[in-house]
């Protein structure tokens, strides 16, 4: 119960934060989306293109501009979903919905990205005329936004595959901004347009490696892969030490969502004098305190019994 409850309040805490964030980049989404066509830079629309993850859908060229913007809206329902109890129909409840909205935004930054490249690529072909001086000033404002958003979602990026999805899209943003800003003062002082395209394919390029970071991620949870941090060899060999056990089979660790572990084994007992409750009692405190999985279901065989089972 009270790991329950602390993950509870662990989200309650990210989904204020993730609120906070929302209504910092919704907002200047609108003016980075506008200035973007105004000024005619592409650097700035692939910022933008970040930006708008977090709210809408992808419409056409503004569409992309909306990428973060959505995509803290997508974090944001999946907390709400998750909030859900568990039924008969879903008896570990929704908190995986997370894990699919992190696989989600995941998704939709490698589709952002790719278009970046292929804009820049097209752009480099026939460079476009670059209004630097407002693609400055907006690339400045976007950059403050994304710091101060950044400064919200950090923590919680490390506690919750759904907030990192979302932090990694306004980190990704910040140095968009940083690209944007250079991009404009060397296009102000030198005329050199082709600027702009280069810095959007980088910002492309830097997006790639940390996507594909946060799929691989969501699939292994998805996929009830052993989660990061957990080592399966320790975590039996510390099993193995408590007195009474002389074996460990079938043992299964996997992630409901971030920070939210199960584990299921058979335990084969040489009890020793020793109470079954006894051992049960103390490797599910060892596995709680040593390893943070809470949620346990372990089953006592007494030595000898697996044999019998897989001789009939």
């Amino acid at each position: 119960m009270g790991a329950g409850h602390s993950h509870g309040q662990v989200r309650a805490g990210h989904e204020r934060k993730l609120w906070m964030a929302l209504g910092l980049t919704g907002s200047f989404m609108l003016a980075e989306v506008i200035g973007a066509f105004v000024t005619g830079s592409l650097a700035l629309l692939s910022d933008a293109a970040h930006m708008l993850t977090d709210t809408l859908a992808l419409l056409s060229d503004a569409a992309h501009m909306l990428t973060d913007t959505l995509a803290l809206a997508i974090s944001l329902v999946a907390i709400q979903v998750a909030k859900r109890p568990a039924d008969r129909k879903r008896t570990f409840g929704y908190a995986r919905f997370e894990i699919l909205a992190a696989a989600f935004n995941a998704l939709l930054l490698f589709v952002v990205a790719f278009y970046i490249l292929f804009e820049a690529w097209q752009r480099l072909q026939a460079p476009a005329e670059i209004q630097s001086t407002g693609m400055l000033v907006i690339a400045v404002l976007g950059l403050i936004v994304n710091l101060i958003s950044m400064g919200l979602l950090a923590s919680g990026s490390s506690q919750s595959l759904n907030v990192k999805g979302a932090y990694l899209e306004v980190w990704s943003d910040m140095l968009g901004s940083l690209g944007v800003i250079i991009a404009a003062l060397v296009i102000m002082f030198t005329g050199w347009g082709w600027v702009d395209s280069l810095v959007a394919a980088a910002i492309g390029l830097w997006v790639l490696p940390r996507t594909w970071t946060l799929l691989k991620e969501s699939m292994n949870v998805l996929l009830q892969g052993v989660p990061d941090g957990v080592d399966i060899d320790q975590v039996e060999q510390a099993i193995r030490q408590v007195l009474g056990i002389s074996d460990v089979h079938d043992l299964h660790i996997w992630a409901l969502t971030s920070g939210k572990n199960v584990l299921s084994a058979h335990l084969v007992a040489h009890l020793q004098g020793r109470d079954e409750q006894a051992i049960l009692a103390e490797v599910t405190e060892l596995l709680q305190e040593r390893f943070d999985i809470a949620h346990v279901t372990l089953q006592v065989e007494q030595a000898g019994f697996h044999e019998q089972v897989h001789e009939h």
